[in-house]
């Protein structure tokens, strides 16, 4: 039986327009929101204050992400920006912020992008300054382009494209083309052998999601660093189709083992992506509830959180997608969700560590304090909030 409902623990009100993206850095520190209007707030999570508040883009956000110093945003208007991330003083984190404390975050550089697809990027960190970047093809929006940081080097361009010798038609004859734009994407690194072994290696895969409710695995073939067009050098080793209507949201497990997909209709699509060629083509769970705009996997991948068009957020077993509870507060479509980060497992003796927090600055947080902000879940809704959820663990209720 699902839980009742219970409160927000927190509500954000920095935003006048809806909210569309949020990313939480991985020290569980800023809260990064991005709303319809282009403006991107950062929130401290200790003092729930902004750090600081930018128009970044002139229409609305797709994406935002930290990247070391740096901050991804990726808006509607075919931009993407790399910022600088501005450092916070202990004041601000702390306490109040006035206009004069909040500074204006300044562009590393850009990146003109295709953004009719509703489609963020996706960002594969080689380093705190390298990485790889997925983005919709500049082109043509079924197709996908994959960027080299910060030299903004195009190295694969056009994956998809029906015209490569390795795309597979679906089981009913429709070819890749049919697939309409991609609708979400995931880059990762994948081990070529499972179980990984000591002489496996990993090989760079894309993940697609499309308007046709198909999601895509293709991975690459082409030696690394070489550049391609028109799709060649990527093979595609599945495709499945569980969705009728578009995929709305798709979200990929910590440990790239899994991915889950939801749509206009009552299910979830749940995909193996460590799978090689020819492997099966996922699985369709049933829900009782259909509008669905966003999901999230918690960091362990045992609960997923899926924003509904009714404003609710629904919580689910990742194995066998029971529901766990429904958290009752927007009266708006939530078209954001995310997790905090789960704390990493204290090294060596535990009192010690505790002992060593409380003798710090009487504004630090404490281990247990730091705990409780690990289990929290945010949504962002169209109706310009953001709500704050401190979660239970689950231990027994998700076995």
């Amino acid at each position: 039986m699902a839980l009742p409902s219970p409160s927000p623990t927190h509500l954000l009100r920095s935003h006048s327009n809806a909210v569309s993206t949020l990313f939480i850095s991985t020290d569980n520190e800023r809260l990064y929101s991005g709303d319809g209007a282009g403006q991107v707030v950062i929130t401290s999570t200790r003092s729930l204050r902004p750090l600081t508040s930018w128009k970044a883009h002139t229409d609305s956000l797709l994406g935002v992400e930290e990247w070391g110093s740096q901050i991804i945003t990726h808006g509607r208007d075919n931009k993407i920006h790399v910022w600088a991330r501005p450092e916070e003083s202990a004041s601000i984190r702390q306490g109040p912020a006035t206009l004069l404390d909040l500074s204006t975050p300044t562009i590393c550089y850009s990146l003109d992008v295709n953004a009719l697809n509703y489609c963020k990027f996706s960002l594969l960190e080689a380093s705190k300054q390298e990485g790889l970047l997925a983005v919709p093809n500049l082109v043509e929006s079924a197709l996908a382009d994959i960027w080299s940081l910060p030299s903004r080097q195009r190295l694969y361009a056009a994956i998809g494209d029906p015209q490569d010798t390795s795309a597979a038609p679906f089981s009913d004859g429709r070819s890749g083309s049919k697939s309409g734009i991609i609708m979400s994407m995931h880059l990762f690194h994948a081990p070529t052998s499972v179980p990984p072994s000591s002489t496996s290696t990993n090989e760079l895969r894309l993940l697609c999601a499309y308007e046709d409710g198909s999601v895509v695995l293709r991975r690459r073939t082409a030696p690394e660093n070489k550049q391609t067009v028109e799709g060649r050098g990527w093979e595609v080793l599945w495709k499945s189709k569980l969705h009728v209507e578009s995929v709305m949201a798709m979200a990929v497990s910590a440990d790239h083992t899994f991915a889950l997909t939801v749509s206009a209709d009552h299910l979830v699509g749940r995909y193996d992506i460590l799978t090689q060629k020819g492997a099966s083509e996922g699985t369709a769970f049933k829900t009782k509830h259909p509008g669905n705009g966003a999901i999230a996997i918690r960091g362990d991948g045992r609960i997923c959180a899926i924003g509904g068009w009714d404003g609710k957020v629904r919580l689910y077993s990742t194995k066998t997608f029971k529901l766990l509870g429904t958290l009752v507060y927007h009266k708006q479509g939530c078209q954001a969700v995310t997790f905090a980060c789960a704390m990493d497992p204290p090294f060596g003796n535990a009192s010690f560590l505790e002992e060593d927090d409380s003798s710090g600055d009487e504004d630090e947080m404490t281990i247990e304090e730091k705990h409780a902000r690990a289990r929290w879940l945010i949504a962002g809704s169209a109706d310009a909030k953001v709500s704050i959820w401190a979660l239970m663990s689950f231990e027994k209720t998700s076995a």
